[in-house]
């Protein structure tokens, strides 16, 4: 079992380093064929050095570089596409999802089966520490996304994911967002067009500095959940059947 784990870096350079040890010594635990790509988005702090240094490091190590930043969304794309596991994942650079929770969200998909994979923040019996402020601002976020594209997923931004290839790739080239909004847009189409999802309980704590602006990336992801509707409508006007799903 190849599993390639993604991390998406901008500007993590007081971390990255950290993050790959971590997460090489919790994936030799679940698998011994795997791999760790530095998807690194137009960085102006050093991440990128670091991260070359650590490709030349370790052969289990890629770093792909941007020379400006391209949009979360867009910088996953590109990593995806270039992975060669079976089991693909990535989870955020502060670690915010504890780490022994990796080998559940792998083994979602190359044990159980699920195309889809996501830890959550939001289920009854996840355990979660951040401000407050940050927190009635998801909550509010997933109930738009429950309420008005129908997921049946308590939480859609957790940096904690994992995929099947062939139905990942799938769905890659239907997701027209490149940034905050680009794991929600997946996420929902993935259940439309029927795909078997796994959302499993975390323990999550705020990892620090987020480089979400709240009132500017906010507002725009709200743009996004009204835009995806109407794709969605359209999709249905158009009479093309999804698989069973939501739709």
């Amino acid at each position: 079992m190849e599993v390639s784990l993604i991390l998406p870096a901008y500007n993590e350079a007081v971390r990255i380093e950290d993050t790959v040890n971590q997460a090489s010594k919790a994936l030799e635990k679940i698998t011994s064929s795997f791999e760790i790509i530095i998807a690194e988005d137009g960085s102006s702090d050093g991440t990128d050095k670091i991260a070359s240094r650590l490709a030349e490091k370790y052969s289990y190590v890629q770093h792909l570089h941007s020379d400006s930043r391209q949009g979360r969304g867009r910088a996953l794309n590109r990593a995806f596409k270039s992975a060669s596991g079976e089991t693909l994942c990535y989870i955020d650079v502060d670690l915010s999802t504890d780490m022994s929770y990796l080998k559940e969200l792998i083994e979602s998909i190359s044990v159980e089966g699920y195309d889809f994979a996501t830890g959550s923040r939001m289920m009854p019996q996840s355990q979660v520490k951040r401000p407050i402020k940050r927190g009635i601002a998801s909550q509010g976020f997933n109930f738009l996304v429950r309420t008005f594209l129908h997921s049946k997923l308590y939480d859609h931004q957790c940096g904690f994911k994992a995929f099947k290839r062939e139905p990942l790739f799938n769905m890659l080239d239907k997701v027209k967002d490149t940034h905050w909004f680009w794991d929600t847009e997946l996420f929902v189409l993935s259940q439309h067009h029927g795909y078997k999802v796994k959302e499993f309980s975390v323990v999550w704590r705020h990892g620090g500095p987020t480089k979400v602006n709240l009132r500017r990336d906010v507002m725009n992801m709200g743009k996004q959940i009204f835009r995806l509707r109407r794709d969605l409508k359209k999709e249905k006007r158009n009479n093309k059947k999804p698989r069973e799903g939501l739709f």
